[in-house]
């Protein structure tokens, strides 16, 4: 199945993208796409539902905005330098053990909604990625039986101001959180959908030139790994996300380096998992102080 979320921002519907192309609303199977849906096993329901009630659901015009496949999880973990060729563009070590951070909730958004240059921001980057879905609690799971755990998979841009994130101290949860930073979806693909996720080609243009273009078989830890080695350090919820890492290409690498710029589009995909489009817009104004 593909689970996809739709309508204006904050008061998205849940749907589905049916073989045939056609977007449906799944409001009628009455819940959302969120940690209780997952943790009560959802999935299962709804794929026992579905045949007996997709005639009458009705069809979303393709006008109708897209919201993140999800509804906003309890947390978004983020990967870093797990993709050898990123590692050598940047010049880092490959590491020894995953490097993990944090990415806030709040950054969620639809696949083609704009991104937003932060208040202050001066180097917006770009990085594809390819996002997991947990469908259970994990807690200290083998690596064996790690993907059982995992409701899906979907595709996700890793926006970072690398200002924020590298130039004024702390940690880099600080350049990856402004609000529109993360762009999820346009579905989540449930697990029957992709045969191997560490087979899946990966790419992004900016303004039509293409800047990232790998494969996941590319990554120094695999999702299975990943799922693995995070729930020996916290619990995993249902709907958690797991960000996995983007490989070359970044502006950062980049020589000289290059930022996005309002009015700039950026565009990327995943095999089997879709595409989106943001336009990048100039950064709002900040509000008034009291």
């Amino acid at each position: 199945m593909k689970l996809i979320r739709f309508g204006t921002a904050g008061h998205e519907r849940p749907g589905l993208l049916l073989e045939d192309g056609r977007r449906v609303d799944a409001s009628s199977f009455g819940s959302d796409w969120n940690e209780a849906f997952f943790a009560g096993d959802g999935l299962d329901a709804l794929a026992r539902w579905l045949p007996s009630h997709v005639a009458e659901l009705s069809v979303v015009d393709a006008s109708v905005r897209l919201g993140p496949c999800i509804a906003r999880p309890s947390k978004i973990i983020c990967i870093g330098l797990n993709y050898r060729d990123h590692a050598a563009e940047t010049g880092a070590k490959l590491p020894a053990e995953p490097v993990l951070f944090f990415k806030s909730t709040t950054a969620l958004t639809g696949p083609d909604d704009d991104v937003h240059i932060p208040h202050g921001g001066e180097k917006l980057d770009w990085e594809v990625e390819l996002a997991i879905v947990m469908g259970r609690t994990a807690r200290h799971v083998s690596e064996k039986n790690a993907l059982r755990y995992v409701a899906g998979w979907c595709l996700h841009n890793d926006y970072s101001e690398r200002v924020f994130q590298l130039e004024r101290c702390g940690q880099w949860v600080k350049g990856k959180s402004a609000d529109t930073f993360a762009p999820l979806g346009p579905f989540l693909a449930t697990q029957d959908e992709i045969a191997d996720p560490q087979s899946l080609g990966l790419w992004l243009r900016v303004n039509g030139a293409l800047r990232q273009n790998s494969n996941t078989r590319e990554m120094c830890f695999g999702a299975a790994f990943l799922v693995s080695y995070i729930s020996r350090f916290m619990t995993l919820l249902p709907g958690d996300v797991i960000s996995t890492g983007t490989p070359a290409g970044v502006g950062l690498a980049m020589n000289p380096p290059q930022y996005l710029q309002a009015g700039d589009v950026v565009e990327l995909g995943i095999d089997g998992l879709g595409t989106s489009r943001q336009c990048v817009r100039a950064a709002p104004a900040p509000p008034n102080e009291d």
